[in-house]
């Protein structure tokens, strides 16, 4: 926690569903201890699950991975040209709205308790152009999962939080995850976020100390709606074991959504930060991330991270949340995902045979 510069540290490690260790570590505020029971943002844990809530739909025959996206939202542009499988494999070719756009990211930053819809974030997806051909290279694009969802909604004529409820939160018993309408609430316990990532947007020194509370930031930027959710370290270590097992998906489904079929696709693409050749340290499923052997989700935004992973194999789930005190921001307010590296390197002490790549 010193080296990383950590405020508090949530873990959670379970062994074929049974624990091995809860524990939590440090403050979330000064003098105010972080507890097992806190809640926290997910953030891209809730990609896993609407790439389930896909899955299923396949399962039950209701549509294919290879159907166009124009067979339910005919006004996306490119919708004829992209297939409901290449959005959750990020493969689509759409821009992100999100990585290294400026635009976006000022107006983001400048007013973090915003409430974006869905139509505020594809208006800086720039939808009219593809980055490629689809299926023909990898960039990582929040935009996918925005208008995953929109199709998801569509195709059921339900509400992206009322399938949650029905098709995953029921069925796992994740009694401490919730999307709030989509509004920056979570419910008490909370564990509390500080950040310095806005220093450069707004222009101060770095001689200057600035270190703000951002636990309230309004996340609704982050994911399509529905998907934006709070959790506890219980709730995500279960979702770990049951994203990573396929317990809510045919074994057919299961298979595609952990298949490491991508490593070694993809490739730098010139402009495109997020375009990238999938390896053995990162490969994309179809909502999950493949590392080695691992199955992880990594969320990191507004000065708090976390990790949810599992180890087919061993049936080892992890799940750790971590937020961040003053010296873990530079001089621009940039941070790492210091999360990623504890949960690696408890991997490797509990599967010293099979553990998670190291990045070189």
């Amino acid at each position: 926690m010193a080296a990383d510069h950590l405020k508090a540290v949530i873990v959670r490690v379970t062994i074929d569903g049974k624990e091995v260790v809860t524990e939590a570590m440090g403050e979330s505020m000064t003098g105010v201890p972080a507890t097992k029971d806190m809640h926290f943002r997910n953030g891209a844990v809730a990609i896993s699950y609407v790439a389930t809530l896909l899955l299923q739909l396949v399962d039950e025959k209701k549509v294919t991975l290879d159907d166009k996206l124009s067979k339910w939202l005919p006004n996306i542009p490119n919708s004829n040209r992209v297939t409901l499988g290449q959005l959750a494999q990020m493969t689509s070719g759409y821009h992100d709205y999100v990585i290294k756009n400026t635009e976006f990211n000022k107006a983001q930053l400048e007013n973090p308790f915003r409430q974006w819809t869905a139509q505020d974030l594809l208006s800086y997806a720039s939808l009219q152009s593809l980055w490629y051909d689809p299926g023909t290279n990898w960039n990582y694009a929040h935009t996918n999962y925005v208008i995953l969802g929109l199709a998801i909604e569509k195709i059921t004529g339900k509400t992206i939080p009322k399938l949650m409820q029905e098709r995953i939160f029921g069925p796992l018993k994740l009694r401490n995850t919730l999307d709030p309408g989509g509004t920056p609430e979570i419910a008490q316990p909370v564990l509390h976020a500080f950040t310095s990532e806005r220093r450069k947007m707004l222009g101060i020194a770095a001689s200057s100390r600035f270190y703000e509370e951002s636990t309230y930031w309004n996340p609704s930027w982050s994911i399509t709606q529905g998907a934006i959710q709070y959790t506890n370290i219980y709730d995500m270590a279960t979702s770990a074991e049951a994203i990573g097992s396929g317990r809510l998906l045919s074994p057919e489904s299961h298979r595609l959504q952990i298949d490491p079929r991508l490593r070694g696709f993809g490739k730098p693409l010139k402009g495109c930060t997020t375009c990238a050749t999938m390896s053995d340290f990162y490969t994309y499923g179809i909502g999950i991330v493949i590392s080695g052997s691992w199955l992880v989700q990594n969320p990191l935004f507004s000065g708090e991270a976390g990790v949810m992973a599992y180890l087919p194999s061993k049936r080892i789930a992890i799940a750790v949340a971590v937020t961040f005190d003053e010296g873990a921001f530079d001089s621009s307010g940039a941070y790492a995902n210091s999360d990623d590296a504890l949960f690696r390197a408890i991997g490797a002490y509990l599967a010293p045979d099979d553990a998670p790549p190291v990045k070189r």
